[in-house]
């Protein structure tokens, strides 16, 4: 694990989004990541049904996703707003 990126406690579901925003740091840089409601789905293998739940499910599952989003800002796997969007695969 690569301890130059650090992951704060904060976590927030946006509607529009439907995905949980949560936050990493490198280099003093904060860097926003997300989660979509569809990944908290297939990583925890149960339903989201609102957004209290994709917080619970967030929480359940939150070292396996701040690996898979530590893995992309290590590859520089950046969206065209500068964030995060962690990737779940299903293979």
């Amino acid at each position: 694990m690569n301890q130059s990126i650090l992951f704060t406690e904060m976590k927030v579901w946006d509607e529009q989004r439907q995905s949980v925003g949560f936050t990493a740091q490198q280099g003093g840089a904060l860097i926003e990541c997300w989660i979509s409601k569809a990944g908290l789905e297939a990583l925890s293998q149960r339903p989201v049904l609102d957004g209290p739940q994709a917080l619970q499910r967030f929480e359940e599952c939150r070292f396996d996703i701040e690996d898979l989003a530590e893995e992309q800002i290590e590859d520089e796997a950046y969206n065209e707003a500068g964030e995060i969007e962690v990737m779940i695969s299903l293979a």
